[in-house]
This record gives C-alpha cells, sequence and structure tokens, in this order.
C-alpha cells in the first residue's frame, strides 16, 4: 500500500515585482480563538466564518517576505522562532527549503514588535539570529515597548509576552538599529506609517518600473472577519479605535488604487487584491504565478 505522507509541500511562493524579487515565506499558522476579537458577537462572527467555509476557530497564517533587489537582499519580519508552539516558527526550515542564505540578509525590517513577527530575532539563549543584520524598525515603536510606565499599566501577561519579549529581541541589536518615521528604508522600499494595532505599526511599500506591491503588515488578522467587517478588532490591538480607522483608511486607498496588496495573516501566500462592493469590501487572492 503506498505511503499517505502527512507533510504539505513547503510555503514558499516567489512573485516578481518588475526588477525586484519578493519570495512569501510560512512561518505556519495559529488556530485562534473568537473570544479575542471585538465588536462583533461571537455568534455573528461564527456566522461570517461558516458562510465562507472557514473554521469557526480561526486559522491564522504567519508570513514572512524575502527581498532581492539589485543584488542586495532583506527579510520583512522573522516570525515566532521557538515560541509559540510546533504550528509555528517555520521560517529558518522554509528559508533553506527555498535555497536562500539568511547570511546574506543585509537588513531585517519590521512592520511591528509582536510575538508573531519579532521573536524570531533571538535565539532561546537571546542571542541574535541575524549579527550581521540592520535591523530596521519604526522609531515609535521601540518607544512604546520600552516605555516602563506603559508596561506598568499592561495586564500581567501583555507586559510580558509583548513589552517585555519586544525588549529581548531588540537587545542584541541595539548598536545595529536604524530607526525611521517614513520613507525610504532599503532600496525599493518604503514605509508608509499605518498606527493603531501597535504605535509604530508600518507597512511596507515596494516598487520598481510600473509596478509595486503594499506589504500591509497586520491591517487584518482573521481576514474572512475583517474584510468584511473593518470595524472588528483584535485584543491585542495597542489602539483599537485608530487600528479600525487605520484599516478603513487602507482598504479604501488599495481597493481605490488597485494595489497589489499582500499580508502577514492573509492566507499564504497572502497576495491579493481588494475590491468595493455595494455590501462592502472583498479579498480577491491572486492566481497562482507559474512563471517569473
Amino acid at each position: 500500500m503506498a505511503e499517505i505522507l502527512q507533510q504539505q509541500v513547503p510555503g514558499v511562493y516567489r512573485r516578481r515585482i518588475g526588477d525586484i524579487l519578493v519570495t512569501a515565506i510560512s512561518d505556519g499558522y495559529l488556530d485562534a480563538s473568537l473570544d479575542v476579537t471585538r465588536n462583533l458577537p461571537v455568534a455573528e462572527a461564527e456566522k461570517v466564518l461558516a458562510s465562507s467555509f472557514r473554521p469557526l476557530a480561526p486559522r491564522i497564517a504567519v508570513n514572512a517576505f524575502v527581498i532581492q533587489a539589485g543584488g542586495r537582499q532583506a527579510l520583512i519580519e522573522t516570525g515566532s522562532g521557538n515560541t509559540m508552539g510546533p504550528t509555528l516558527g517555520w521560517l529558518p526550515k522554509n528559508l533553506q527549503i527555498a535555497g536562500i542564505d539568511p547570511a546574506r540578509f543585509e537588513a531585517v525590517l519590521l512592520t511591528h514588535m509582536h510575538p508573531d513577527h519579532s521573536n524570531g530575532l533571538t535565539s532561546d539563549a537571546g542571542e541574535a539570529l541575524f549579527p550581521e543584520c540592520e535591523l530596521v524598525v519604526h522609531e515609535d515603536e521601540v518607544a512604546h515597548w520600552h516605555d516602563d510606565a506603559r508596561m506598568a499599566q499592561a495586564p500581567e501577561r501583555q507586559a510580558r509576552r509583548y513589552f517585555q519579549g519586544a525588549r529581548i529581541q531588540f537587545a542584541p541589536y541595539r548598536k545595529r538599529v536604524r530607526l525611521f518615521r517614513s520613507g525610504e528604508v532599503f532600496p525599493g522600499i518604503t514605509a508608509i506609517p499605518i498606527p493603531g494595532h501597535t504605535p509604530g505599526h508600518t507597512a511596507y511599500l515596494i516598487s520598481s518600473g510600473s509596478e509595486s506591491l503594499l506589504i500591509w503588515g497586520d491591517i487584518v488578522h482573521i481576514p474572512d472577519l475583517q474584510v468584511p467587517h473593518p470595524e472588528v478588532c483584535m485584543e491585542f490591538d495597542t489602539d483599537p479605535a485608530a487600528a479600525a480607522a487605520t484599516r478603513r483608511r487602507v482598504f479604501d486607498m488599495v481597493a481605490t488604487d488597485r494595489m497589489l496588496i499582500a499580508g502577514m495573516h492573509l492566507h499564504f501566500p497572502g497576495f491579493a487584491h481588494m475590491i468595493r462592493r455595494p455590501e462592502g469590501y472583498a479579498l480577491l487572492p491572486e492566481a497562482w504565478r507559474y512563471t517569473l
């Protein structure tokens, strides 16, 4: 009897933007609870998910992106490392499968410093996993997670998981950090602040020639729920009202300008377009591209 395989193909997908190669790398997934959502009753949220043939315990993808431009290489997000269980932390393995050498990264760019985005910066011993890289992050992000007064006001779990966690990840890169407010942060990559989810939450616009891609970070965590209901926020939004307002603004921008988008929590590989319909917004995943 033929063996039935238990593993899916590796989570690697390449997409060319002009002369820039963008490679989506899966760090895995997280099965969440609707208890972390806000502004929509759980029963209504379950109806929305069921209508999209999605599990009622949302499965949230965690994606990272490698940027290769002009012989230079950068990584956007580092995944979860070994901190969030066996369904996450796949980034190193998938980089190896993709033939991408982490030693060649010149910079690590973060959209923000939550565990599923920045915990892959260090080893279990707190040592830098990208020791030659420059760490590129919005200055408000670093200031927020190093604010002792804010940490003292946070619930114990958030203080430990977010504030202390961010400080641990940041520490070994302190001498190689480049803070920004906006503008070009790497050849072909422009930072666009989109605060709300966190104070320094940032999108990255990848541009080459006439083509572009907006990597929009955590504008959504559960796309099947938050696209039709932009008011839905998450327990871990630093400023929920600002996060919802930013989400609506970004939705309007990408739908109006017909932008190609990618996201850390869009279903892998995470490339899509957004359109506006009479009943609201809709996300259209991009068809698989067979050639580059």
